[in-house]
């Protein structure tokens, strides 16, 4: 395993995460939205992570050949939609409402999607942190050769 491997790690586990916190500011942005341009309310998103194999072609091979350990990263395979009927709220006088006075709403809870921006931006501080210490480690080998 080398340094820049895991930097590639941390990389990716950034990407996923900057995915994530976009999706949740759109969901609080819209949790009231109940017109879209696809007909009906806004539909909750969330993003699905999977593993990843990161590092380059020639350290792969490299790490096969040395029987050792692959690092494997995140990486954002899709992002699921909620396509459970939405939440039905009475409200005669709005534009939306349907004949019996109902307005169709998103299914989506701000203060539940506030908290997992608050863990989106913890592991993207995470990985942040785990960069800046194989930095200082990478800086401390090129002094130990001079």
């Amino acid at each position: 395993m080398s340094l820049f491997s895991a930097l590639s790690v941390s990389a990716s586990g950034m990407a996923a995460q900057r995915t994530r916190a976009a999706l949740l500011v759109e969901n609080i942005a819209n949790s009231e939205t109940t017109r879209t341009p696809e007909g009906g309310p806004y539909r909750r998103k969330d993003a699905i992570f999977s593993s990843d194999q990161t590092g380059s072609a020639f350290a792969s091979e490299l790490d096969s050949q040395l029987d050792t350990q692959q690092l494997t990263g995140v990486k954002v395979v899709g992002i699921s939609v909620d396509n459970t009927p939405p939440e039905k709220r009475y409200s005669p006088g709005h534009p939306d409402a349907d004949a019996d006075g109902y307005v169709s709403v998103p299914k989506v809870n701000p203060a539940e999607d506030m908290v997992d921006l608050v863990g989106a931006n913890r592991s993207y501080q995470a990985n942040v942190a785990a960069m800046s210490a194989v930095k200082d480690m990478i800086q401390k080998s090129i002094d130990l050769l001079r």
